[in-house]
């Protein structure tokens, strides 16, 4: 039997940690993270941890607390469907994709809402989807954004002219919204999320 490569216990460790974030929904403290590789020595943990980091698996924020990078499940990329005329097609392993990897730019800038309501159903967002929101971004006219308008929160297309601020709905049964005192973009949406089972 082939000896276990350094690698492939890295690889391994990662997986004990990846499947350690998805079962409890947060990262391992330092003790978490000795337990699941077998390390004693806090200082063991110290350089395996900056290890990781070294290899993009994970992040340090500014406190210090652990960030998940590369650490998320990975899908097989197959190539391409035709969404126009059927064309026969040929299963062919193109590459493996972490959805975060591909959803998310900025995982410390990054939170998930639950849509409600359908004012943005013309956007193609439906109530039940989950939308990604960057508040790391810079909104632009245009960019779809998670607002707050005179005390109350909104999901709208923002737009920008001259002076006037304006959050336009992707339904017409809806009307655009001018704010009268305050206006405070929390976000830009990046990523529209739908499960259909």
């Amino acid at each position: 039997m082939p000896r276990e490569t350094s690698r492939d216990t890295i690889q391994s460790r990662v997986k004990d940690i990846s499947n350690f974030y998805h079962k409890n929904g947060r990262m391992p403290s330092f003790s978490e993270i000795g337990e699941l590789v077998g390390f004693r020595s806090k200082n063991a943990v110290s350089k395996f941890v900056n290890k990781l980091e070294e290899h993009g698996v994970l992040e340090k924020d500014e406190k210090g607390k652990l960030i998940p990078r590369s650490i998320t499940y990975t899908a097989k990329v197959l190539g391409t469907v035709e969404a126009g005329f059927p064309s026969p097609a040929e299963e062919e392993l193109a590459d493996t994709m972490s959805l975060d990897e591909f959803l998310i730019r900025n995982p410390q800038a990054t939170f998930l809402l639950k849509v409600s309501g359908d004012s943005m159903s013309g956007a193609g967002i439906l109530p039940g989807d989950m939308v990604i929101v960057d508040k790391g971004q810079t909104p632009r006219s245009g960019d779809i954004v998670i607002a707050e308008v005179d005390g109350e929160w909104t999901m709208k297309y923002l737009k920008k002219r001259g002076g006037n601020v304006t959050l336009v709905p992707a339904n017409p049964k809806y009307r655009p919204i001018k704010p009268k005192k305050e206006l405070s973009i929390a976000g830009v949406v990046t990523a529209v999320v739908r499960k259909y089972r």
